[in-house]
């Protein structure tokens, strides 16, 4: 078992970069702005920490309706626990809902908690909820943050069963490499809780109170990149087993049976996968090799970054076929459209059709018929015999020469056929961490309705004046002519068109690599080359962002691509 120690945080970088703590405060902290939570856990239960004594300042007195720099309207406490208060409250400034940490300036932890937040505003990932302020003020020291009112908390989602196996790998990898990134950067979570994990309505998963909480609780520990793997590994078992891996319950989640210790996932419950289940060990287990296979321990978010890499991809479960209903003729299509419908149980006759022509006027129209019938067949027959005798004039003058048929026409024009896209992947050579969203890259060429590959968010649609761009690259297996791009948006969006050129034996990894052969704007965009264009490797480059209904923020959303030649 991982150990637990109360000593000072040490989160300094390993890279030899100045971490963001140093930026923003002198103070050893971690954070990042923590939403709603309901403090019915315990740090024994969670295993992540030790706690300092909380501080002798008394919350304040504080209430709904209050307000913050006459700008944030307190609306409902959610947490309040030694000495600090956490509250749902409304920007009106910008008219949002955002989340708010409050506690005395003189509070024992006032200072870390500061340092925290202005470190975590500096990391600025969008896999983290985002520290919008951090203010002293009056007596007070608050913090506030986004809020997530589209986002689900992984406690809700297992209070429903276990998650499927590409959930729980989407939601392990995504964690970790997020917790990866904000170590690099010589942050730490320390209070990874099934409570600060959110799923967002569009699949992505996201982390809050990356120290923020743990400062406002004072937890700490020597070794806070042992500490966060451990926690990520116990998502992970929780996920898969619908059981927190220790004795004691927590989170809503009964704990393992006493004095049986840690057992693996797939022992615990039947049908979970062996690969997730050995991860979940690793990241758990970290004095030595998993139980069921000799491999060594992950310590590190980075590490088990590395051993979610080195497994196979566990693709999505099929989407299930639901046949049909049986199809129902209409009232229209049976004929009784605007009739009296008849009475239950009452058999009604059917009318007997009248013998087809059988009047005098019938006979008439009859022969009319025959007539006409053969005074064309005669026409026809005249009219073949006079184009046979002018066929046969012109055979025989040896001066006029036969054309062949469509000598004098211009050449068919090919059939476009659709082109398989061999692989895709994000392409952000302009960002501070180089990709987008690449676990969900696949979606912009599967055949499931109504799935799609999204950006991160941003300020505004111009990246925020952050970039130019970003995009996805599309590997056509070979060199190929590509006459025609057919993108599909969520929201009107500028793109443009960029291939490699078709000499080029590998990927290009830089902007410079790809030439701009179209461009184009709409929900749903055919980008067509103006010269004739072969290319294995080709780049569509959003320019200009949509702001998205369902959460009001700026980023792109490619539902599919299709490429024809």
């Amino acid at each position: 078992m991982a150990e637990r120690s109360t000593a000072a945080v040490d989160v300094a970088d390993n890279s030899g970069d100045e971490p963001l703590t140093a930026q923003a405060d002198e103070s050893t902290a971690d954070g990042v702005a923590q939403n709603r939570e309901r403090d019915t856990d315990n740090d024994e239960a969670q295993g992540s920490g030790g706690t300092k004594s909380p501080g002798k300042a008394s919350p304040p007195e504080l209430h709904s309706g209050h307000k913050l720099a006459r700008r944030y309207r307190l609306e409902e406490c959610v947490t309040r626990l030694d000495g600090f208060s956490s509250w749902r409250a409304v920007d009106e400034k910008l008219r949002r809902a955002v989340g708010v940490h409050i506690l005395p300036a003189d509070h024992s932890r006032a200072r870390s908690v500061l340092a925290a937040a202005r470190s975590s505003a500096l990391l600025g990932d969008p896999r983290f909820v985002q520290v919008l302020d951090a203010v002293e003020e009056n007596d007070l020291v608050y913090v506030v943050h986004e809020w997530l009112p589209d986002a689900t908390e992984l406690t809700a989602l297992l209070a429903a069963g276990p998650l499927e196996a590409h959930d729980a790998y989407q939601m392990v990898s995504q964690i970790a490499s997020a917790m990866a990134a904000a170590h690099r950067e010589g942050l730490a979570h320390l209070r990874l809780t099934p409570g600060t994990i959110l799923r967002s309505s569009s699949g992505q998963w996201r982390v809050r109170g990356l120290a923020v909480n743990a400062a406002l609780r004072g937890i700490t520990s020597d070794t806070p990149q042992r500490s966060d793997t451990e926690a990520i590994g116990a998502l992970l078992y929780a996920a898969l087993t619908q059981r927190w891996p220790y004795e004691n319950d927590a989170y809503g989640l009964s704990g393992l049976p006493k004095g049986v210790g840690l057992i693996a996932p797939d022992q615990v419950r039947a049908g979970v996968h062996r690969g997730l289940s050995e991860l979940a060990m690793r990241a758990l287990v970290n004095d030595g090799a998993t139980a069921s296979r000799h491999e060594s321990a992950c310590t590190t978010p980075e590490e088990l970054v590395k051993a979610i890499g080195e497994m196979p991809r566990i693709r999505p479960p099929e989407p299930a076929f639901t046949a049909p209903p049986e199809y129902q003729r209409t009232t229209y299509q049976q004929g009784s459209y605007g009739r009296q419908a008849p009475r239950p149980g009452l058999s009604q006759p059917l009318p007997t059709p009248p013998p087809p022509l059988q009047s005098r006027t019938g006979k008439a129209l009859k022969l009319a018929v025959s007539a006409l019938l053969i005074a064309a067949l005669g026409l026809g027959s005249w009219q073949l015999a006079d184009a046979l005798m002018d066929q046969g004039n012109k055979s025989e003058d040896t001066d006029q020469t036969q054309t062949t048929d469509g000598g004098d026409k211009s050449p068919a024009k090919p059939v476009s056929e659709p082109i398989a896209i061999e692989g895709a992947r994000d392409f952000d050579p302009l960002g501070s961490d180089g990709s987008e969203n690449p676990d969900e890259i696949d979606k912009i060429h599967d055949t499931a309705a109504g799935t799609y590959w999204q950006t991160s968010f941003y300020t505004s649609s111009d990246f925020g004046r952050l970039k130019s761009g970003v995009g996805v690259v599309l590997d056509l297996g070979k060199v190929q002519q590509v006459g025609t791009v057919t993108v599909t948006f969520v929201g009107d969006t500028s793109v443009e068109l960029r291939a490699a050129s078709g000499d080029a034996g590998t990927e290009p990894t830089s902007l410079d690599g790809y030439n701009k052969v179209a461009e184009g704007s709409g929900a749903s965009v055919t980008l067509k080359p103006g010269e004739s264009l072969k290319s294995r490797y080709l780049l569509v480059w959003l320019t200009d962002l949509p702001k998205q209904v369902d959460d009001g923020k700026f980023r792109g959303r490619i539902v599919d691509v299709k490429v024809s030649s």
